[in-house]
């Protein structure tokens, strides 16, 4: 049980600050951004709620799926399906998945259920999957149609499978998302290439992916007419995006991805547009040492947001839920580095403000909202929690 309605006192590790930065997307890309320098600063929005347990045994639960009957599905990156039927805590497996190549940050990554699912049954996923040329295994994207019990799937379409395979465990990305045109966006983290794949347009690997829903490459994709380029591509120079949310009321596609030692980003994905790594970072290298000097650069994107040092993002969520009126229209990001979420409030392109929440809560791998309004955690080790409003 967690009660939120006071401050939490931050862990020593961060006491020496967050550095923020906030700009507005209309500004150019190579604008200078004005920061929050001290983490301090940030306001913790006090909620009064109890994180009660949803279900054990999931140990790295990276996305929970809801189901409109009120049940969720919830991918385990070791390679496992399952099904959380409503009103219950025993997890069931769900059989008919693909050949998973897990190992390292691999494995089944996110889940995504098609926007017409109670008339088609598509659940889309993607995994790391090691068809193809080379040793080693890189990220796909899949869909198969899920039985009316929720327990199997059939009829697997294998829609896009990232090519040069590598034997690196790091940096898969995945999330996947539906705009309100029918198209299909996934991502690809730079697979530990950073000098080879962010800005190769020829190579998977850091990069943000449109495709027909059918996995079919729409002809209006930014370089469907480049030679050797990757015509999935929707837009490149990322380095591992594990979070994305597309804004149906603007038509706006919002992604956050890792950096190194800082400069984790949160990005407006733009049609065709380079995002710049490793040519400009906010961040260094692990050990500390530089790979570049420039933070902006012409023809470049810069962040909306980036958090420095790092905070490890993971899942995002838009609440719509009338159970949180706190939170209800602010935009989620959970932190698995400092075990917190972080609140955003959006106005007209702009992050305005952020908020700490559940301050504490653990290693926050994935969010969701619920058929039923409820909140629900993915923790690595912990299984998943739901959010309950104390009355």
């Amino acid at each position: 049980m967690i009660n939120l309605m006071s401050h939490n006192t931050l862990p020593k590790l961060i006491s020496a600050g967050l550095a923020v930065a906030i700009f507005a997307i209309n500004a150019p890309a190579h604008a200078k951004s004005d920061y929050v320098k001290n983490y301090k600063q940030l306001d913790t929005l006090p909620l009064n709620v109890n994180a009660v347990t949803a279900a054990e045994g999931v140990v790295i639960p990276w996305a929970i799926e809801p189901l409109a009957n009120g049940d969720l599905l919830i991918s385990e990156r070791s390679g496992t399906l399952f099904l959380l039927p409503k009103n219950t805590t025993t997890l069931t497996k769900v059989s008919g998945l693909p050949n998973i190549d897990a190992n390292g940050q691999g494995g089944l990554l996110d889940l995504a259920l098609h926007t017409d699912s109670k008339q088609n049954q598509w659940l889309y996923f993607s995994y790391s999957s090691s068809e193809g040329k080379g040793s080693g295994s890189n990220t796909a994207l899949m869909r198969a149609k899920l039985n009316s019990d929720h327990t199997q799937l059939s009829d697997q379409q294998l829609l896009y499978k990232g090519e040069h395979n590598s034997t690196k465990g790091q940096h898969y990305g995945s999330r996947i998302v539906f705009d309100n045109e029918g198209y299909v966006y996934f991502s690809i983290g730079d697979r530990g290439a950073r000098d080879i794949n962010p800005q190769d347009l020829t190579r998977d690997g850091g990069k943000i992916y449109r495709l027909h829903e059918d996995g079919s490459i729409p002809n209006s994709n930014p370089f469907v007419k480049q030679k050797d380029a990757k015509h999935a591509v929707w837009s490149y120079g990322h380095r591992n995006p594990q979070g994305m949310w597309f804004d149906n009321q603007n038509n706006v596609l919002w992604s956050h991805e890792h950096g190194p030692r800082g400069g984790d980003e949160l990005n407006i994905i733009k049609k065709g547009a380079n995002y710049g790594w490793p040519l400009v970072s906010y961040g260094v290298n692990y050990s500390g040492t530089t790979f570049t000097d420039l933070k902006e650069k012409d023809g470049m994107q810069s962040p909306v947001l980036h958090w420095t040092p790092s905070i490890a993002p993971s899942d995002m969520l838009y609440v719509t839920s009338d159970k949180y009126p706190k939170l209800k229209g602010k935009l989620l990001l959970a932190s698995m580095k400092f075990a917190f979420i972080s609140a955003l409030e959006l106005s007209k392109g702009k992050v305005v403000k952020q908020y700490k929440i559940l301050d504490g809560i653990g290693r926050l791998r994935s969010l969701a909202q619920g058929s039923d309004g409820f909140i629900y955690l993915g923790i690595d080790g912990q299984g998943i929690k739901r959010l309950e409003p104390e009355t």
